[in-house]
């Protein structure tokens, strides 16, 4: 089952890109980044496989990637500034963002402030929900930009380097890719089912409060 939704996914991802070129990337990368986990760990090794067959450059790709992460990132900053906490409070249980996430998050931005950002974008899964934070926290717009793109432009550069790499024997990996992505389809339902249960136990810790 789920293999088959990363297949139709990865499918899906290659198609657009394959379609709308440079701009495909953009999109798909700005909607990995507004809080929408699609995998980045797709997106851009395909994007390094059609630079090496040519039909894109490296930068290119790149530079696509990271444009379309800052553009999504936006509308996650301002989801942040204008919705806040207490959205995250009502809607956050729906989309698995936990008030435990949310203080982690808080925290690293109190401790290390707004270079978490350009850390953040380098670390899966995180990266997808940074910019929530920084919008809370309103951190400057600028800086938010820059780091944002700087973070992504090294992730989505990396990514797309390996699927250069690869390039050659893309068609031997898709073999692997399969067993590949039973490790990372296992991982992430141990990832959610933890994430979740920790979720829960959260809320029902919070419940627990209320009631004393």
């Amino acid at each position: 089952m789920l293999e088959k939704l990363i297949a139709v996914v990865a499918a899906w991802i290659i198609g657009v890109i394959s379609t709308m070129g440079y701009g495909g990337i953009v999109l798909l990368m700005a909607i990995e980044s507004a809080c929408i986990p699609l995998p980045s760990e797709i997106i851009m090794p395909f994007a390094g496989f059609l630079v090496f067959k040519g039909e894109m450059t490296l930068w290119g790709v790149a530079l696509a990637g990271a444009i379309g992460c800052v553009v999504g990132s936006i509308p996650a900053y301002y989801l942040g500034m204008f919705g806040g906490r207490p959205m995250v409070e009502k809607y956050g249980k729906w989309v698995l963002i936990s008030h435990h996430d949310l203080q982690l998050a808080d925290r690293w931005f109190a401790k290390y402030g707004d270079i978490i950002i350009f850390i953040g974008r380098l670390l899966p899964a995180v990266r997808t929900f940074i910019a929530f934070p920084a919008g809370v926290a309103r951190m400057a717009m600028g800086k938010f930009v820059i780091y944002t793109f700087l973070g992504s432009l090294i992730w989505c550069y990396l990514l797309a380097y390996a699927g250069m790499k690869f390039g050659q024997h893309w068609e031997d990996l898709e073999v692997y890719f399969h067993q590949f992505h039973i490790v990372l389809v296992v991982a992430g339902v141990i990832f959610a089912v933890w994430y979740i249960r920790r979720h829960f136990k959260a809320i029902r810790r919070v419940h627990h409060h209320d009631h004393h």
